[in-house]
């Protein structure tokens, strides 16, 4: 989708840096309160070429989404103040990030929580602890 409002420019950001000069693949935002989460999501994310947004709690964050214009959005569930259920089903009845497919990364691998999950309007789902190659097929099926 093209566009943007007067004032605004298209994101522009340095690629991460990655051996043989291969540019990076997408933009995701990563949603975890467990700091060694996140830096492990992070790094798997990297190794794929994706460049990482970071953020250790779901607080304002249609407005952060709505900033970033990430192509995926990776949701923890279990963290304080608004689980990742909540955020996802907030995200997906916002105007601004409808479109935005998620993937929720989790310790809750009941099938329950998969099926609540996607009822909420997730995209994808990744139980914890996962490998690499986890994490990185769920994110390239929600992306498309």
């Amino acid at each position: 989708m093209m566009g943007g409002g007067a004032g605004q420019s298209e994101w522009t950001a340095k690629p991460t840096s990655v051996e043989g000069g291969e540019s990076t693949m997408s933009k995701i935002v990563v949603v975890d309160d467990s700091y060694a989460d996140l830096q492990l999501i992070e790094g798997f994310l990297k190794s794929g070429h994706h460049t990482v947004v970071a953020y250790m709690n779901a607080e304002n964050l249609e407005d952060k989404v709505a900033a970033e214009r990430p192509d995926l959005v990776i949701l923890d569930v279990i963290m304080p103040g608004r689980n990742g259920f909540q955020a996802c089903r907030d995200l997906k009845g916002d105007a601004r990030s409808k479109d935005i497919p998620i993937v929720l990364c989790t310790s809750k691998g009941q099938e329950s929580d998969k099926f609540w999950g996607k009822q909420q309007g997730a995209n994808g789902y990744v139980v914890k602890p996962f490998k690499a190659e986890e994490l990185l097929a769920a994110v390239q099926k929600a992306l498309g």
